[in-house]
């Protein structure tokens, strides 16, 4: 039996022992990482910092192999074929795998040793530990890792720099033209570019404490922080120290079948040197573990080299480059005011797609790779718009996906021959879009093409979508179901299309949920104004707006729970949930805490549900800004805003974020200079943090960009879509969500702030509009047929009175 020892437990060394299983290898595998955790993603290593946790990132290990975790190989035997382990027992192999990947390249500079790298998830635990009390920091690197790093840097809240030595940020992706693009996107999120500058010196304090870089014009930057992300290096040392073949400037060389000079021993990912080049990408270095895994099972594999295109979105801004990035002719189209730059690669006869680059608007992208090479297939001008007004068919060899290695061809098969009928199914059949994602849009592009009927419709009912409804509803200016039904669709309709209807009407009239034929439209929650629990009572949830709450009121809820027997629980929203009451009892209780000043806390709608806050400036030491006055005027604005689905806010004070706004809907972080305003998170199935919208606005400013927002949302949101699925599916992302709510350029702004402003000028509690109305009180009964005052001689089981603790034993 075979024995395989893999060194380096990376995602290169994952995909290969999936390969390897996957071609129904029989033998042993042992991967040693020097890691305390198994193989994870870096591609979206970023997201540890917003609150991802390491076991989310990590890939399962494969049953059967065998990890040594928090181990290190330090040297190879090749004659005996084994390996030793620092602090372990030597490991033999029959075949061995080196993925030892790289390592970051940090300059020889005065000071370096006090800055950080950003590679590992320990080493964005030491810069999260640093970021603690820093104000400022410096990221020197403008690449595609160094960008990333200044988000991050961004995210923990510090005042952002990046020091980049080319003359335009990310000088391998972009040209000069792309770069003044890239660099407008990004300062104007509040970073700032030091291009064409490097670094002489890393300042400390003289006690080991960074207090700024200097660049070698002698200009200070003050932070103290600072993070190297200047590029990678190969770690070849087992291979050097053991004999075996490497570059004059790093890598183990190795043929196509990824073979080093010895024929026991392979590499795969960024360690590997074929034909003279490096590979730092996800899709080489997996197609590398592959062709390995193949070789090693029989098979007669070869790698080839490697599509070097890539389409990113760094902070917040849509990058893309493929092929090659110079030609005889080139096609550009620039806009300086949109902040789109994009450019084609043309041979000399006209005839020939050589490359292309997008900044700012990546649609292209996915359509004009896969011509790389062949034949222009329309007018170069057009093509700078294909992937929008432009749609081509791609050729069956056409790579689809880069990471995964898929072509449009295979995704074609996927859905004729195994019956993929959506999204889901292709990524499960075929891998494509479970890496970086930016190739979905093509997957559902290929499932169209092919005739997959996905259905925008909302059910049989109605043929239209959620969002069409919606514009239906607001321009005919129709006001109940029946009449939008025998109009615009057919049938009685159903328990999927009532409730939308009832949320659109809602969000456009403002009328109480129970009025007249809205009632019938209700589900359950909606229906009593109240959640439903698992032993059929229901709950109680008064609003509070952020969290603030007088004692005599808190007094007015303990009798009331006290008096009606019910339990109570604080909640993660900053309220006090009251849960086991009865139908028949709502109205009492509502009327008690109506009358001591309560309202709806809409915890059973698709509304907003609460707007979260920190003490902020009035209590804390760290606070800069009044988040408690700005949640309360948030909640108090968008109280019974009805959505598509629930929506929740939170405001922090400081960036120590202590309100978690970034989990939220829309989150709103306090800046000395203002507001930052985040967008698009939720802490839902699958969890989003919320990207930046707009940085350090007034408060003015941050209102209205709030009220567009959500009324954008509400109006082209599909069913039960919440913001951060919402965010995902717009054509251009959070690039155009800025464009319409903030620049205008749809020109609806002006229509989305009356919109808001008639909700908040009409909003009226809906349980105190039900006290009033003897028709609405009519439906709170526990028995149909015996209205008013339970029979005493009926006894109501509640399954427990309180929480029982968990005892240990």
């Amino acid at each position: 039996m075979r024995k395989i020892v893999v060194a380096g437990y990376g995602p290169a060394a994952h995909r290969f022992v999936e390969a390897l299983l996957e071609r129904g290898f029989d033998g042993t595998i042992t991967v040693i990482g020097e890691e305390p955790r198994p193989a994870y993603d870096r591609v979206a290593l970023t997201s540890y910092l917003d609150g991802v946790s390491a076991e989310e990132l990590s890939y399962p290990v494969p049953p059967g192999v065998v990890t040594r975790l928090n181990s290190r190989v330090t040297g190879i035997d090749r004659r005996a074929r084994r390996v030793t382990v620092e602090g372990g027992e030597p490991e033999p192999y029959d075949v061995l795998v080196l993925a030892t990947g790289s390592r970051p390249f940090v300059p020889p500079v005065p000071g370096a040793g006090h800055a950080h790298v950003y590679r590992t998830i320990d080493d964005l635990d030491a810069i999260r530990a640093a970021a603690e009390g820093a104000t400022d920091g410096v990221v020197v690197g403008g690449g595609l890792l160094g960008l990333e790093a200044a988000d991050a840097l961004r995210g923990l809240g510090l005042r952002t720099h990046i020091v980049e030595m080319s003359p335009w940020l990310m000088p391998r992706q972009v040209d000069e033209g792309g770069g003044a693009v890239l660099k407008g996107h990004i300062e104007a999120l509040g970073l700032s570019v030091h291009a064409g500058s490097g670094v002489q010196e890393i300042v400390t304090d003289g006690r080991g404490k960074v207090t700024g870089l200097r660049t070698p014009d002698g200009t200070l930057v003050e932070a103290q922080i600072v993070v190297f992300s200047a590029g990678v290096r190969p770690r070849d040392e087992l291979a050097r120290e053991c004999g075996l073949a490497v570059g004059e400037r790093g890598g183990v060389v190795v043929d196509s079948a990824m073979r080093t000079s010895d024929p026991h021993i392979y590499a795969v990912g960024e360690c590997a040197l074929h034909d003279g080049m490096v590979y730092g990408l996800a899709g080489p270095c997996f197609t590398m573990a592959e062709v390995a895994a193949e070789r090693i099972t029989g098979g007669a594999a070869a790698f080839g080299g490697a599509d070097l295109s890539t389409k990113l979105k760094l902070l917040g801004v849509e990058v893309a480059q493929f092929g090659a990035m110079e030609g005889a002719l080139d096609v550009t189209y620039m806009d300086p005011v949109g902040g789109v730059y994009k450019k084609l690669f043309i041979s000399d006869d006209a005839t020939t797609l050589l490359g292309g680059i997008c900044v700012g608007d990546a649609s292209p992208y996915g359509t004009l790779r896969s011509y790389v090479g062949k034949p222009l297939p329309a007018p170069p001008a057009d093509l700078l718009f294909a992937g929008g007004g432009v749609q081509l068919d791609l050729p069956d060899d056409a790579q689809v996906c880069s990471c995964n290695n898929v072509s449009a061809g295979a995704v074609r098969a996927a859905i004729h021959d195994q019956g993929c009928a959506d999204v889901p199914g292709v990524k499960a059949c075929t891998r494509a879009g479970t890496t970086c994602g930016s190739c979905v849009p093509m997957l559902k592009q290929l499932l169209e093409k092919a005739g997959v009927d996905t259905g925008k419709g909302l059910c049989e009912h109605f043929a239209h979508s959620r969002a069409e409804l919606f514009d239906i509803v607001r321009v005919r200016g129709i006001r109940t179901f029946s009449q939008l039904i025998a109009e615009h669709g057919e049938g009685r309709g159903c328990d999927v299309c009532k409730p939308v209807v009832a949320s659109i009407l809602a969000s456009l009239h403002n009328g109480h949920v129970l009025e007249g034929e809205n009632a019938a439209l209700q589900d359950t929650n909606d229906h009593f104004l109240a959640n439903i629990q698992k032993n059929g009572t229901y709950s109680v949830v008064p609003r509070i707006p952020g969290g603030e709450i007088t004692p005599g009121k808190l007094i007015v809820i303990g009798e009331v729970a006290r008096d009606f027997g019910l339990y109570t629980k604080i909640t993660g929203g900053q309220r006090i949930d009251l849960f086991g009451a009865r139908v028949d009892q709502l109205p009492e209780i509502w009327r008690r805490l109506v009358d001591a000043g309560f309202e709806s806390g809409h915890a059973y709608g698709k509304a907003l549900r609460t707007v979260k806050s920190c003490v902020g400036s009035a209590w804390c030491r760290y606070g800069v800004q009044d988040s408690v006055g700005m949640a309360i005027a948030l909640e108090l604005r968008y109280r019974g805003l009805r959505s598509p689905h629930k929506l929740k806010s939170a405001v922090s004070g400081c960036a120590r974020e202590c309100a978690e706004a970034r989990s939220k809907d829309f989150g709103v972080i306090a800046t000395e200079q203002g507001w930052n305003l985040y967008v698009g998170g939720n802490g839902g199935f699958k969890p989003r943090h919320a990207d930046l919208l707009a940085a350090d606005l007034t408060g003015e400013e941050l209102i209205r960009t709030i009220d567009r927002f959500l009324m954008f949302y509400i109006r082209t949101a599909d069913r039960l879509q919440r913001t951060s699925a919402w965010l995902e599916s717009l054509d251009g992302g959070l690039g155009y969500l800025r464009s319409v709510i903030m620049d205008d350029s749809l020109g609806i702004c002006a229509d989305l702030d009356a919109h808001m402003e008639r909700h908040v000028a009409t909003y009226a509690d809906e349980w105190r509009a039900t006290l009033e109305d003897p028709d609405k009180l009519g439906r709170f009964v526990s028995f149909v047929n015996a209205p008013g005052v339970p029979d005493p001689s009926i006894v109501f089981a509640t399954e427990r009175d309180q929480i029982k603790p968990v005892v240990m034993s």
